[in-house]
């Protein structure tokens, strides 16, 4: 498992999805929870698409889906106009909607509902702001990832451009961890990606928060 930006081919092994974090917004800076509202890239999200999408074009990918929010739907355009490939947005891969939370920053969730959010990160099933539960999330995501997995070649890669709290819980799911699980894996810097690999047990995961050096995570969930 590689947190380096190491990108390698491999060829051969089976099919890959590349899961891939949209790039920066001003809600991301200033730690608001976006959720489904939608914001759109900063400067500096669009130049991190770019950089990435440089990286990720060098693995020749065969298919490319992402979240029709803006921001992870401009951050995918842009391996796209690199690539050729189509570019197909789904519903099903938007962020967790978190109700009232949204539009709040971390520290007024904290605040106006702190009991709710320490439950959130005990692992309990919470609907933040009265929103979804983290498998619904799952149960709408995870199936849009697995049809146009289907869909590859043999040794074809998928890569899925979605949103931090999103790309958890399908990892979560392909994986078949339970869901009190989920929140073991560390969050996603803006523009950075995960890959999960096909093998004769199911899916694995090969590379986790990949893309860059580390940088702080903002707003995993959003």
């Amino acid at each position: 498992m590689s947190s380096t930006g190491e990108v390698t081919d491999r060829t051969g092994r089976g099919r890959r999805i590349i899961l891939w974090r949209h790039g920066q917004t001003a809600w991301n800076v200033e730690r608001r929870f976006q959720g489904t509202t939608d914001v759109e890239l900063t400067e500096t999200g669009v130049g991190q698409a770019r950089r990435a999408a440089r990286l990720l074009a060098s693995l020749r990918p065969d298919a490319i889906v992402s979240s029709d929010l803006r921001r992870a739907a401009d951050t995918a355009a842009e391996l796209a106009a690199l690539t050729g490939l189509d570019l197909t947005r789904e519903e099903g891969l938007r962020e967790t909607y978190a109700g009232v939370w949204q539009g709040l920053t971390h520290e007024e969730i904290i605040a106006r509902h702190g009991a709710e959010y320490a439950a959130w990160k005990r692992g309990e099933a919470v609907r933040r702001g009265g929103g979804e539960l983290e498998t619904e999330v799952a149960d709408r995501a995870a199936p849009v990832v697995l049809r146009h997995t289907e869909k590859l070649p043999e040794d074809g890669t998928l890569v899925v451009v979605s949103h931090g709290g999103t790309i958890r819980t399908t990892i979560g799911r392909l994986l078949g961890l339970e869901a009190q699980h989920w929140e073991s894996f560390g969050g996603l810097s803006n523009c950075c990606w995960s890959v999960l690999g096909e093998g004769a047990r199911g899916w694995r995961l090969l590379e986790h928060n990949a893309g860059t050096l580390p940088e702080p995570v903002l707003g995993d969930d959003d």
